[in-house]
């Protein structure tokens, strides 16, 4: 397996892109990260996208994007993986340059959502549940995650306030992303007051959806010439399953399959959790967040909410998190997250993250999480 590295990226504002379609969104991503790369051809484009049968009414996004990319005759088909959809897409990328099959692969995640009523996304973000054990019982995805977190609180003991620094913090990181949806501080008054979604998780807890796309540029690491940039390769990639439905696991408080795939990613990149200098996780719901640094070795089991209350997560903290305001506030597209998170460990390694910069970021991890953790993928960027 070859070494590979990331030459490009390009992402756009998460927002809501009523003028623009999902191959307009796409397309400026990619034209954004092949800039970067100094490129004008690839040999392969692989998409990340979870609804664009429903949200949008468009399959054969391969063919649909490569094309108003200017990326003609190329390999190109999409990607699936519910919520992991984008890091899904970026696995495959990796394989397909490191196996020496593709000397050049483009990878882009793009989500388009609020083009459709909230019920239809509602409805289209419960796919990734189980069919008939959970959503014909009625259970939203913002539901399942509740029960899940009303059940972590019961056996550890956590009340609702202790999560409150995992949102307050995302939003104060935000703040300095020209390409995040939202820009406020929250306070934690704010958040205590925040109108109940589905109880416990409050509208402060849930990452907003939004329309936006984020795009990487892959090559062999030995291809690239001598350059004033720093060089950013994947150390180590992960994935790995769990049950679809929550309810079928031996303990739905913890993400096996963010454990199985980590422990990958830090085997292949030679590492450990005290190595790790930024982690940019799956919020979709602070729940998430609590498990996901659990999983990953970081906390231990049941004290995942620790890190948020001795501010462990800051940009000068032990462990720096959504730096560039995560899924909370900088938005979840939710095919494109898994690429933002990669653009933004990226702009940490290079040292291009401005006033988010995290001090001598030399490691960045990437965690993605499709379902209610039924797939989850794991990756490590390193700069050398």
């Amino acid at each position: 397996m070859r070494e590979v590295a990331v030459i490009g990226i390009g992402q756009t504002k998460i927002g809501e892109h009523w003028d623009q379609s999902l191959r307009d969104l796409a397309g400026q991503a990619i034209q954004a990260a092949m800039m970067d790369a100094q490129r004008e051809e690839a040999d392969a484009l692989y998409i990340g996208n979870m609804m664009s049968s429903t949200a949008n009414h468009q399959q054969h996004l391969g063919a649909y994007i490569a094309d108003w990319a200017g990326l003609k005759n190329i390999e190109a088909y999409r990607i699936e993986s519910a919520c992991s959809s984008g890091a899904a897409s970026f696995r495959t990328g990796f394989m397909a340059v490191a196996s020496g099959e593709v000397e050049c692969a483009v990878v882009v995640g793009v989500e388009k959502m609020t083009d459709s009523p909230a019920g239809e996304i509602t409805a289209a973000l419960a796919t990734a549940a189980e069919a008939d054990w959970e959503v014909d019982q009625g259970v939203s995805f913002v539901a399942l995650n509740a029960l899940v977190m009303k059940r972590y609180m019961h056996e550890h003991g956590w009340k609702h306030q202790d999560f409150a620094q995992f949102s307050i913090n995302a939003h104060a990181n935000a703040r300095n992303n020209p390409f995040a949806r939202f820009h406020d501080t929250l306070s934690l008054e704010a958040y205590e007051k925040g109108p109940m979604i589905a109880d416990p998780i409050n509208v402060f807890d849930a990452s907003p959806m939004g329309d936006g796309a984020a795009a990487v540029v892959l090559v062999p690491a030995d291809s690239i010439h001598a350059s004033s940039r720093p060089r950013i390769v994947i150390a180590g990639s992960g994935s790995a399953t769990d049950t679809i439905a929550a309810h079928d696991r031996r303990a739905p408080t913890w993400l096996s399959a963010a454990e199985i795939s980590v422990k990958h990613a830090y085997s292949q990149a030679g590492i450990g959790p005290g190595d790790i200098d930024l982690f940019e996780y799956h919020d979709a719901f602070t729940i998430m967040a609590t498990l996901s640094l659990e999983a990953c070795g970081l906390y231990e089991r049941g004290q995942g909410p620790r890190a948020a209350l001795d501010n462990d997560i800051s940009l000068t903290g032990k462990i720096p998190v959504a730096t560039m305001g995560g899924l909370k506030a900088r938005g979840h597209p939710v095919g494109a997250t898994g690429l933002y998170q990669v653009v933004e460990v990226v702009q940490q390694l290079r040292g291009e993250a401005g006033e988010n910069q995290v001090a001598d970021a030399k490691i960045g991890m990437t965690q993605n999480i499709g379902g209610s953790g039924s797939n989850i993928v794991t990756h490590i960027l390193r700069r050398v």
